[in-house]
């Protein structure tokens, strides 16, 4: 479900790593790039509790990255990155209860759909993923995106691992091809916008 924006401007901030004081301000600006995101916006449509249910999904599915090294942030919180190192998996159960709880009835079933399809493209390998990765709507444009792509696959490369993740915006798929990863499919259920699955071996 990962999402950002790019730019061929040059960056002048540090990638640096989330602290785990500041767990909840990372969280905050994924929520805030997520909110046009058609697999977020058909899964949570509901615009007045969206952010309340935004930072704990995202909370669930990403928020681990913190405790394992794997958050990075740009320019005091501008963009996020969260990535989860091998071995280390969203908290499904926590996910399942929040859509449980507030995902509309009648996209239920499509819903669990999705997720068997997720299940069938993830790696079994070890490897990186990267649940999710946004900038600021209001940051957009300065490549704070690419910035933080660059830095994590170099981690990739340097540990000889793969990099995976599901593009849930189909705009973004280019940026990601610029960065080595390949779309190996697509994931979509009944009335779900598409997933797309990529990966990207490492260099």
């Amino acid at each position: 479900m990962a999402m950002t924006a790019t730019s061929a401007s040059r960056i002048p901030d540090a990638v640096k790593p989330v602290a785990p004081a500041d767990r909840s301000r990372a969280v905050a600006t994924v929520a805030l790039a997520f909110a046009s995101d058609p697999m977020m916006r058909w899964s949570f449509p509901d615009p007045e509790r969206y952010f309340d249910i935004a930072r704990d999904f995202i909370d669930a599915f990403g928020g681990h990255a913190v405790e394992h090294g794997g958050a990075d942030e740009i320019a005091d919180f501008s963009a996020v990155a969260l990535w989860l190192p091998p071995g280390v998996s969203p908290n499904g159960e926590a996910m399942g209860a929040i859509i449980e709880a507030n995902m509309p009835a009648d996209r239920m079933q499509d819903g669990g759909g999705l997720v068997e399809q997720m299940n069938k493209f993830h790696p079994h390998e070890p490897h990186w993923y990267l649940p999710l990765i946004g900038t600021d709507p209001t940051k957009q444009g300065r490549g704070y995106g690419s910035a933080l792509l660059k830095h994590a696959l170099a981690r990739c490369d340097r540990d000889r691992l793969p990099a995976y993740l599901e593009s849930s915006n189909p705009v973004n798929v280019p940026l990601y091809q610029r960065h080595g990863f390949e779309v190996i499919g697509t994931i979509q259920q009944g009335s779900s916008p598409e997933l797309v699955p990529m990966l990207r071996k490492p260099r």
